[in-house]
């Protein structure tokens, strides 16, 4: 491997020798390489051409970011910045102390940046905790002293009620039609507003903003709007009683707040690198005040969310985690405080026999995890085929389906944290709920919390990934929690059945010895780790909650035990498995991958190139008008093809605009991607009058243009004999847009992120399920009973009401039918598929999605 990179003064790009052409890591041509000109002018001129096509890509939906030449082109800025303040501090006075103040200022504001954002984001949790417990509550009762209040603030230190908070009704049934009503009501707003204002707000945003701190571009996924949106639906949303959690979305506001700061700041205007240590850290404050844990945030991000974490991002994620919790606790939402609802403290110590039943609840959480993947992305699937028209009406029914079957639950009717709450309380004096720990109903509980943990199971499947801010943390972890407090239950059962077994002898006779809200604890903790495939993070999060330092142990065992199994049915969370159901181009860097083949295998051999000098300015502009690829690489000429260089579709097309813009160039004028030699840059003699319009333009005008210093001369490139895993490396460490195959100096095709990723799910065989035959036939039928399931009701509806209402044909169904389509549903799932139909092995172009995403972006 050899180092390449160009000279500041302006030449000829020298061709390398052979032996340098193994595998080149160069710098980009827009940060080192300058014009005609030396010395400072051209450092200055350069420098603005590569702020004016930066301030151009900032407005480039769904491609990728090539973070060689973003790294190149901040070095270029800070000699820029250095030759502009060169000698200031010489001076004496008061220009010089406002120059240390302006580069003390610069040096400090990323600490100023963490600080606004983590207090931003505590206010924001603060307020959303209080927002969804009074949406969730109002569903059952009122309170009569104070309207806003919820239960908790109403009945303050009653915890089994009080006279001031009242029912709806004595008359039950009118209960349930109230909280059904109530459910329907939040989901259509939440569903509404997300669809009308900001379709980037719907679902958790975890698998997309893993995709954009590794470099991805979505436009207005993490803007103003998105954020409004997301932090107004999300308690609807909540309060509808959907299986869907807040713990996601509190992820993606608080990346949200991050950007939208970050943004008034000019050191992360227009620096992606730097933007995307604020959105790490933003990343670890969103879990730290979901869950109260600090620490807990800074290994999510660490372990799930960030490709690029050095240390500094660490110490800036920790300290953003600091300033939010702090803030949320100041703030105080649930008066106790506490900065979760459920957060707990045991006092009790566990027995070495209970590991068995332990292990039982890690095996469970490994297979919920497996089993809630596969289901829901087939779900998932026929969301996208048949229903993306419908989100408003999918959602609205959704809820109306959740509240009907959980009213009649005593743990389902409840919001999850409030179950999660209970289920992980320990029975003593004062402290039950509905006879939780009266023996006397042990069986019924148990029944009861079998079918909460079935139910909510087959709800989270078919809940997440509707159009509203849907999370599946806590959903999954009130499954754990439902289940673990049944084994919990059970285990006390059988203890007390056989109180003086052999298996049982580590019990004291006056103490309780098993206690089931850890049962419960540790069930959620399998659930998170099963559905997420996450450990460090897990254990810590869950040590925060109870602050035991006795069940760290434990808590490990049934982690470890849950990843174990989960690995069994395939790598990645459900995050992972989004991001390939979407078909965004993402090498996760926690894979180890043996191919055993070269790169020539995967490369796109049929490549379309530019000649360094002959193409006429015209053929160029009729090329990129044919084809949308992101960029061409530069060779001597179409027959030889002898690497020169790469050039960028935006810096081709800002080149050409700049061109005309600054004089008058022939549609026939030759253009040069190297310096051309002198005679060329003169302008010929016309010989003859030009009798035409057509040949006026054509003899008049300047006759060549100098592409050169918009190339990059040195791009990345690799010989075809070097290993797949090798490359897919470079893409993971190095994060290039696009690495160059050649051979003995000439090109041989280029590689890209996505062929990569075709190449992987060829081998390894995925389970593809939207290619499926019998799925497919499957999800025919099911579309036709519900087509004819609704006509039938309508019909119904019509008849009953005299003709007076419809539900099809008229402004309702007009307004239920999503006409706004969420732009990642233009997406598709990754796969092989030999013409290259998603990129011709380009750039990372999805089908013209970027034209269709421009009326998202305000």
């Amino acid at each position: 491997m050899t180092t390449r990179s160009s000279n500041l003064s302006a030449q000829t790009p020298r061709r390398p020798s052979l032996p340098e052409r193994a595998i080149s890591r160069r710098l980009s041509a827009l940060s080192t390489t300058t014009a005609a000109t030396t010395g400072g002018q051209a450092s200055t001129t350069q420098h603005g051409l590569t702020e004016e096509i930066e301030e151009i890509k900032r407005y480039e939906d769904f491609t990728t970011i090539d973070w060689v030449q973003d790294a190149a082109q901040e070095q270029l800025r800070r000699r820029a910045r250095r030759k502009h303040n060169a000698g200031v501090f010489e001076l004496r006075g008061s220009l010089g102390w406002r120059r240390r103040l302006e580069d003390t200022y610069d040096a400090g504001q990323a600490w100023i940046v963490v600080t606004l954002v983590g207090a931003a984001i505590g206010l924001n949790a603060g307020f959303l905790n209080i927002i969804t417990e009074w949406l969730s509550d109002i569903k059952l009762g009122y309170c009569t002293t104070a309207f806003y209040l919820n239960e908790n603030f109403c009945c303050w230190g009653d915890e089994k009620g009080c006279p001031e908070w009242h029912h709806w009704s004595s008359f039950w049934p009118f209960n349930y039609l109230l909280y059904l009503l109530f459910s329907t009501v939040f989901a259509l707003a939440s569903a509404s507003l997300v669809k009308s204002f900001a379709p980037y707000a719907a679902g958790s945003g975890i698998s997309e903003i893993k995709c954009i701190i590794a470099g991805f571009v979505m436009k207005g996924f993490l803007g103003f709007w998105t954020l409004l949106i997301k932090s107004i639906c999300l308690p609807l949303a909540i309060a509808s009683g959907l299986s869907v959690g807040k713990e996601g979305p509190s992820v993606h506001y608080a990346v949200c707040t991050g950007n939208v700061i970050s943004k008034f700041f000019s050191k992360y205007k227009r620096n992606a690198a730097k933007t995307r240590e604020i959105l790490s850290a933003c990343a670890a404050a969103g879990v730290a005040v979901a869950f109260g844990s600090p620490i807990g945030g800074v290994l999510f991000s660490l372990e799930e969310m960030s490709s690029y974490f050095p240390l500094k991002t660490m110490w800036r994620s920790y300290f953003c985690a600091l300033v939010a919790t702090a803030v949320l606790a100041a703030m105080n939402p649930f008066w106790t405080g506490q900065l979760v609802m459920f957060e707990v403290r045991y006092d009790r110590s566990w027995h070495f026999f209970e590991i068995i039943f332990f292990i039982f609840i890690g095996i469970f959480g490994g297979l919920y995890g497996a089993f809630v993947m596969k289901w829901n992305l087939r779900a998932q699937a026929f969301r996208k085929k048949y229903l993306s028209k419908y989100a408003i009406l999918e959602a609205t029914l959704l809820a109306a389906g959740t509240a009907i079957l959980c009213f009649p639950n005593m743990f389902l009717r409840i919001d999850m944290t409030e179950s999660m709450e209970i289920l992980f309380l320990e029975c003593e004096a004062g402290r039950d709920y509905d006879g939780l720990c009266e023996a006397k109903n042990r069986w019924r509980m148990a029944l009861s919390l079998a079918f909460a943990t079935v139910m909510r199971t087959f709800l989270v499947i078919i809940s997440y990934g509707c159009k509203v801010p849907a999370g599946i943390f806590v959903p999954s972890m009130a499954v754990g929690a439902s289940f673990g407090r049944m084994v919990g239950i059970l285990v006390q059962a059988l203890h007390e059945a056989f109180p003086h077994a052999k298996f049982f002898a580590a019990c004291k006779p006056d103490v309780d010895c098993i206690t089931p809200g850890t049962y419960a604890f540790l069930g959620a903790a399998a659930a998170l780790s099963g559905i997420m495939q996450i450990t460090v993070s897990v254990v810590v999060i869950m040590f925060e909650l109870t602050g035991a330092l006795t069940y760290i142990l434990p808590t490990m065992i049934v982690v470890g035990v849950t990843k174990a199994v989960s690995e069994r049915f395939g790598k990645g969370g459900i995050a992972d498995r989004m991001i390939w159901f979407n078909g965004f181009p993402f090498l996760d860097n926690k894979e180890e991958h043996t191919f055993g083949v070269p790169v020539s295998q995967v490369m796109t051999s049929e490549v379309t190139s530019l000649p360094s000098s002959g193409i006429t300015l015209k053929a160029v502009e009729q090329l990129m008008a044919q084809n949308k690829y992101q960029g061409f690489p530069v060779v001597e000429d179409r027959t030889s093809k002898i690497l020169i260089g790469y050039i960028g579709r935006t810096e081709l097309r800002y080149a050409i605009d700049r061109t005309k813009k600054e004089s008058f160039v022939s549609s026939n004028a030759k253009c040069f991607f190297t310096q051309p030699p002198a005679s060329a840059a003169q302008r010929p003699a016309v010989t003859a009058p030009p009798v035409t319009f057509d040949a006026i333009e054509d003899a008049s005008g300047q006759q060549s243009v100098d592409f050169s210093r918009f190339i990059d001369p040195v791009p990345l490139a690799v010989h075809p004999r070097l290993p797949l895993e090798t490359v897919m490396e470079l893409f993971k460490k190095m994060g290039p847009r696009v690495i160059l195959v050649e051979y003995r100096g000439r090109l041989a095709g280029l590689v890209t992120v996505k062929d990569c990723l075709k190449y992987q799910f060829k081998v390894e065989a995925q389970d593809t399920s939207t290619h499926d035959p019998a799925l497919e036939i499957r999800q025919e039928k099911l579309w036709g009973l519900m087509n004819h399931g609704a006509d039938w009701l309508a019909d119904k509806v019509l008849r009953i009401s005299g003709g007076r209402i419809k539900l099809s044909g008229g402004r309702a169904s007009n307004f239920l039918e999503s006409r706004a389509e969420d732009p990642r549903d233009q997406f598709t799932p990754i796969v092989p598929s030999p013409g290259h139909d998603i990129l011709d092995g380009t750039e990372d172009v999805d089908q013209g999605v970027e034209l269709q995403s421009r009326r998202w972006i305000q």
